[in-house]
């Protein structure tokens, strides 16, 4: 037993290299990302529609309106259109009163849609549904609890002007939250939004989020919506982004420009954070790109060893330096990585904490992920398998 564990003590350092290896691959692609400036003859040329799926989200809905509709963009040159998903709630009801001032808002209701028909996917399906309607060139797709700055429209007009592109992934940020949870999340999802940036620059797409994207309704048609993974409960910007690239492999850009980010809020409890956590999971191993699968499952591995590692301290009580020593060079080569995030979103105070939460994340990871491919989780109040 003791040869065994000596062996994985040397099994642990190799692959603690190879992890830091690809850290420091997409930190090297993060600093290639110039920031955008907008140019100084920008004038507005794009037109948007809105597109933002609503489940229960009286309490947010009516921000995330006012951020759009207080835009600096002619509002004759952009339109918003809200897809109701059976809220039991008074969603409708404030997006009406939106509807009857505004021209430019419309509601959908998906029950009368589907007409009660059962679906995995509610999101797509009210996504595709309202594009179908949609009356402009770009889509661009955003959350009912999301809000953005009065420059937003603008940015992603002018970067699209600016670029030959198709498909534009922008940043997404939580409100700063001093829990422990609230730190949690923010420094999980800095590295994730870090790590879809520099993906992509390196034509190596990975990720997205949903809540701040953009791309040419035209396009959406041309590599037919979300057939094929309509069956997929997430997975409406991620695997969207990989049919596009797969049909346009130049096509796809990275808006990495501070008026661009899109604000959340974190997960409230630690239920709904991890059933948050083991939706994106899910989707993991439904990319056609096989890359991405091997790299997410070499992730998941690691994370795996670094959990059960310590378990060979019964039999060998050296070990444990070797464990404090793999803990010490990753955290620390993540810094290296974190440090060029945090700066862009201004959170260096995350940098402080970071070292600490590093047992928490490894936990969680391994949690999720096993979840997420064997698992069943809870989403607005539906249970998905």
């Amino acid at each position: 037993m003791e040869i065994i564990c000596k062996i994985l003590a040397l099994l642990g350092f190799l692959i603690t290299l190879l992890y830091c290896g690809l850290i420091l691959y997409y930190r090297t692609w993060l600093k290639k990302i110039p920031v955008f400036v907008k140019p100084k003859n920008y004038t507005p040329k794009t037109n948007f529609s809105i597109i933002i799926p609503a489940r229960n989200e009286a309490e947010n809905i009516a921000n995330c309106l006012d951020c759009i509709l207080n835009q600096s963009f002619p509002s004759e040159k952009f339109e918003v259109i809200v897809i109701d998903d059976h809220s039991t709630d008074e969603t409708a009801l404030i997006v009406n009163s939106y509807c009857k001032k505004y021209e430019n808002v419309s509601l959908i209701s998906l029950q009368e849609i589907t007409n009660g028909k059962l679906l995995n996917a509610y999101k797509k399906k009210a996504i595709e549904y309202a594009i179908g309607l949609a009356k402009h060139e770009w889509i661009i797709t955003t959350d009912a609890d999301c809000s953005m700055n009065n420059n937003w429209l603008n940015t992603y007009d002018a970067y699209i002007q600016s670029n030959n592109k198709v498909f534009v992934a922008a940043s997404v940020m939580y409100y700063t939250e001093m829990s422990f949870l609230g730190l949690f999340q923010q420094a999980d999802f800095m590295s994730l939004q870090g790590i879809t940036a520099a993906s992509v620059a390196a034509n190596f797409h990975s990720m997205c989020n949903g809540a701040n994207l953009a791309y040419e309704k035209k396009v959406f048609f041309e590599v037919n919506g979300f057939k094929g993974i309509d069956h997929i409960a997430s997975g409406d910007d991620m695997l969207l982004m990989h049919k596009i690239n797969k049909h346009n492999s130049n096509g796809i850009g990275y808006l990495y420009n501070e008026d661009s980010i899109v604000y959340t809020a974190p997960m409230p409890t630690l239920s709904t954070f991890l059933n948050q956590r083991i939706r994106w999971a899910s989707k993991a191993d439904k990319y056609e790109d096989k890359r991405i699968f091997w790299v997410l499952a070499f992730v998941y591995l690691y994370n795996a060893f670094l959990l059960f590692f310590p378990l060979t301290i019964i039999w060998l009580p050296e070990n444990f330096k070797f464990w404090l020593c793999y803990l010490f060079i990753k955290t620390l080569t993540e810094i290296t990585f974190m440090h060029l995030v945090a700066k862009y979103y201004n959170k260096m105070h995350i940098l402080f904490i970071f070292p600490f939460l590093q047992p928490f994340h490894i936990l969680y990871t391994v949690v999720a992920g096993w979840l997420g491919k064997f698992g069943t989780y809870k989403w607005k109040d539906r249970t998905v398998h």
